[in-house]
């Protein structure tokens, strides 16, 4: 026997969550400022001194190009990588990291080996850099 009456009610509560949805989706857009407010002092971590929770993570992701984040109580660690590369010789240079109105700016460059270097094993270049703890979005560039 066909009721009206649930089918009625399916059909609210379908409108009623696909319209909370929409609310969710799109109301939760903030803009993030790029625009330089303070410079950032950082210093970059030698691979002794980066911890084992990000360096177990850097490892698991150095085949590919990667952006990681890890904080503890006192510090921000900030990595990027560029993959797999078909020789030695690399090197990366942070081009940027500083604050905006609402953000972490963090811009690197990957530089190659002066020359072709053939017959190295491929390396995995990345960077780690350390600053103090701050609970702010990071925006890699």
């Amino acid at each position: 026997m066909y009721n009206a009456n649930n089918t009625l009610k399916k059909v609210i509560l379908l409108g009623v969550s696909f319209y909370y949805l929409i609310v969710c989706c799109t109301g939760c857009v903030k803009e993030v400022s790029t625009e330089k407010k303070e410079e950032i002092d950082y210093t970059v971590v030698k691979e002794a001194d980066i911890p084992d929770y990000l360096m177990e993570n850097i490892e698991s992701k150095k085949n590919d190009a990667f952006r990681l984040s890890y904080s503890d109580s006192e510090n921000l660690y900030i990595a990027a990588g560029y993959g797999e590369q078909m020789s030695g010789g690399y090197s990366i240079v942070v081009d940027d990291l500083f604050l905006s109105d609402n953000a972490i700016i963090f811009a690197t460059t990957l530089k190659g080996p002066e020359s072709e270097r053939k017959g190295d094993k491929p390396t995995y270049p990345y960077i780690v850099v350390k600053m103090e703890n701050m609970d702010k979005e990071i925006i890699y560039k």
